[in-house]
């Protein structure tokens, strides 16, 4: 894989990049980073790109959190590196940037994928959580756990404490920030613009997002399908490499 950085809205963007293609983008969800998607990069005959969004990882800070600025930023990305038509991918808080931009720019990707995504009506955080989600930001063995328990089958802890020091970088002021701006995000009736083909993954362990909100998912798109996966829980990627390769592999051999 080979590391970059390039400049979006005057704001330096971090990514790692695989192989050569049919380009695939890659968008993390919330306390992520291109990290989480480092297992699964080698999909042969397609060019993959992760980045790490503003306020996550190695890319550098905004003064807010919002998932339609982080959207504009993508669509900013994909620009700056000539990507056309590409295939983006987005978990959980991803998949709502990845929502929120193909709403805007119905024809900037062929294709998406949504991972145990926020749905259009958005995500409500309970108030009791705001008080531990606050100690995340100095607590590193509180965020470990919060991350081990949004990837409940994972068995790897030397990549679970890869990904607490990526997540440990994130801008302060987003660790309440992108919970707030799940709340506020909603795009029902309006993420339907997109009107190309989606997979909209689930898994059945899932503690975050439920089957109703992936359906409702699934259900705002003309060409979505929604597939389950019953031995994981929110992140597909971290908990079974070989199953994201195997389904979203299958997906793409689908759009050629």
């Amino acid at each position: 894989m080979n590391e970059k950085t390039v400049e979006v809205l005057g704001k330096k963007i971090y990514y790692v990049e695989s192989g050569t293609g049919t380009p695939v983008v890659l968008v993390h969800g919330n306390t992520g980073s291109s990290a989480w998607w480092s297992q699964v990069m080698d999909l042969p005959g397609y060019r993959v790109v992760a980045l790490d969004l503003p306020n996550f990882g190695r890319s550098e800070p905004l003064e807010l959190a919002d998932i339609d600025v982080y959207a504009d930023h993508l669509v900013a990305f994909i620009a700056a590196l000539r990507l056309d038509q590409p295939v983006v991918v987005g978990h959980s808080l991803g998949g709502g940037v990845v929502m929120s931009m193909v709403a805007r720019n119905p024809k900037i990707a062929k294709a998406i994928v949504l991972i145990d995504s926020a749905s259009p009506s958005g995500l409500v955080t309970p108030e009791a959580h705001y008080p531990y989600i606050e100690m995340f930001k100095t607590n590193r063995d509180l965020l470990r756990q919060g991350l081990a328990a949004v990837a409940p089958t994972m068995k790897n802890d030397e990549f679970l404490d890869r990904l607490t020091d990526d997540a440990m970088k994130m801008a302060p002021l987003a660790f309440a920030g992108n919970a707030r701006a799940l709340e506020r995000f909603n795009y029902v009736g309006r993420a339907g613009a997109f009107k190309g083909p989606a997979l909209v993954l689930w898994g059945a362990k899932d503690r975050i997002i439920t089957e109703t909100m992936a359906r409702e998912t699934a259900a705002a798109y003309e060409g979505a399908t929604l597939e389950i996966v019953a031995s994981v829980g929110h992140s597909l990627m971290v908990e079974d490499p070989a199953a994201f390769k195997r389904i979203v592999g299958r997906f793409l051999k689908g759009l050629r």
